[in-house]
């Protein structure tokens, strides 16, 4: 389990850099194209979903080296950063690219998601042996 939540965590940064290279220099000359006067609210959006898309991917990979990754919680904290960052950041990409008003309202619950995965995670953590590294289930 640990080595999967690793990858998927290093899939995520990898592709949040690719993304974020994007924003910086393709859609930084494309949206006013797009957008008009609408562009630099799109841009600041996008750079927001790179950015919290690689503080939950360190954090997928930060939790694989922790006793929580070998135990059922820790999949559990793994799906809520997986499902908060395609809601949060998916959707916001979404947004920027199609214009579409639609991929706004998901944004809110993605966010929600991604915050009650660290405090699942602070609680899990808790909850286990964690010197032991074993996992109370």
């Amino acid at each position: 389990m640990a080595r999967n939540i690793f990858c998927c965590g290093a899939m995520l940064a990898g592709l949040a850099v690719g993304l974020g290279a994007i924003g910086a220099h393709l859609l930084e000359s494309q949206l006013p194209q797009w957008y008009g006067s609408d562009s630099p609210r799109r841009l600041e959006a996008w750079h927001t979903a790179v950015f919290w898309q690689v503080v939950h991917a360190i954090g997928l990979m930060v939790l694989a080296l922790t006793p929580l990754a070998h135990c059922r919680r820790g999949m559990v904290v793994a799906g809520l950063f997986m499902l908060g960052v395609l809601l949060f950041s998916g959707c916001l990409y979404a947004w920027v690219l199609s214009g579409q008003s639609g991929f706004i309202a998901p944004v809110p619950v993605g966010g929600t998601t991604l915050i009650v995965g660290w405090i699942a995670l602070g609680l899990f953590a808790l909850k286990s042996d964690w010197p032991a590294g074993n996992c109370r289930v």
